[in-house]
């Protein structure tokens, strides 16, 4: 894995684990009871940003941490997960 693909595995860990965060614990402004006129009922009333934005960071560097050392060291590799053959026979060493 280069620089570049390190990058985009950080990126999409940590939008996934960020979007799953947004969706922890929130409070609509019906359930607080104060409706902002022009809005939505179901509007978040309060998001907490900073606090999941850096809980998602946090996260996101276990993650990407556990993930790239698994494919940096070789433990699963493509041909782990060709299931359907597609990859051919394995080319001798030699060659």
């Amino acid at each position: 894995m280069n620089l570049t693909g390190g990058i985009v595995l950080f990126a999409v860990i940590w939008f996934l684990v960020f979007f799953i965060a947004l969706q922890i614990r929130p409070k609509s402004q019906a359930d607080v009871g104060e409706v902002v006129p022009g809005t939505p009922a179901g509007a978040p009333a309060e998001v907490h940003l900073k606090r999941k934005v850096v809980a998602t960071t946090m996260i996101a560097i276990v993650l990407w941490s556990v993930i790239a050392s698994v494919i940096l060291s070789g433990a699963v590799t493509l041909r782990d997960i060709d299931w359907f053959g597609r990859l051919g026979p394995e080319a001798p060493a030699g060659e």
